[in-house]
């Protein structure tokens, strides 16, 4: 019912501008519906996860910091399994250990603890199509993400050129009944993530199976000119605010809660607030099958 009132707005609001929808419910912008042509690339790098530990060789599971907006990150909460790399999101009364004694990491506490895996170190690369296949967390109050950095994003100077956060996908909106469940958002940042950050979005992408539950595959084509996003193959948008990076950037797999000092208290863009009774789906997991990193052909005959 609700999602047929929803289209029937939408269609109202089409009487006037095809492009209100968008701009008055957060919608994707007007997609092509163009299909992923992968002919004109090659494979790079991938992992399968066909293993049963997390590949050293590609991954870094030790980040940087412990304490994640409304929880804590932690090694321990990532494995390989039946084909997948799983990132599992818990609630832990008794706090992990932490394996460094550096004495600006804060230490763990009770909380919610997932993590965040990472090729920074270990593989980047400038332009191609990045894809990973998954399933995402079914929980309310955290959101799995699939998305690409380098140190250039940190640099305030009006332009993403030297470095763009890419979110190839959020997932923000578990089973959200006010906007839409089974959506998914993407969008950029750049000038850093104080007051001169700046970014844009392409909005919510509403997937036509249940992502908690199926594998779909979310990916990003990065040319010179713009980042074209697709799901299951389909173009979904594109987006080239701020200039396109053009540097390399390493890739990200990651399961963040809402809140802030490590205490989960907030609703974060429609993650929901969290709750650890059975009614949550506790312990949630983060599944993807693979990722797979490509390159232009032409770009790799001439490089």
């Amino acid at each position: 019912m609700f999602k047929r009132a929803i289209s029937l707005l939408i269609s109202f609001l089409m009487l006037f501008s095809v492009s209100a929808p968008e701009k008055l419910l957060g919608l994707p912008k007007m997609a092509t519906k163009r299909s992923l042509d992968l002919s004109k690339f090659t494979l790079t790098w991938s992992d399968e996860f066909d293993g049963d530990a997390l590949d050293k060789t590609k991954w870094d599971g030790e980040w940087w910091v412990t304490e994640r907006k409304g929880g804590f990150w932690h090694e321990d909460m990532v494995s390989v399994r039946d084909g997948n790399l799983v990132i599992k999101a818990e609630y832990l009364a008794e706090p992990l250990t932490c394996r460094s004694d550096a004495d600006w990491i804060k230490p763990y506490k009770p909380g919610y603890y997932s993590a965040l895996v990472t090729t920074n170190g270990k593989f980047e690369q400038c332009y191609g199509y990045f894809e990973c296949r998954c399933i995402l967390p079914a929980a309310y109050g955290l959101w799995s993400a699939f998305w690409m950095m380098n140190e250039g994003v940190y640099h305030v100077d009006g332009s993403g050129e030297d470095g763009t956060e890419v979110d190839v996908f959020e997932s923000m909106y578990y089973k959200d009944h006010w906007w839409g469940a089974d959506a998914v958002v993407t969008g950029i940042h750049y000038d850093g993530y104080g007051d001169g950050h700046n970014g844009d979005s392409i909005g919510k992408y509403f997937m036509e199976n249940d992502p908690y539950t199926e594998y779909n595959t979310y990916g990003v084509e990065w040319n010179p000119d713009e980042y074209i996003f697709y799901i299951n193959g389909k173009e979904t948008g594109r987006l080239s605010t701020g200039g396109v990076s053009d540097n390399p950037e390493y890739l990200l797999l990651s399961v963040e809660v809402a809140g802030e000092n490590g205490v989960a208290d907030a609703d974060r863009h429609g993650t929901g607030k969290i709750t650890k009774t059975p009614q949550g789906n506790w312990p949630a997991e983060f599944k993807v099958d693979y990722v797979r990193v490509y390159q232009y052909n032409d770009r790799l005959s001439t490089h």
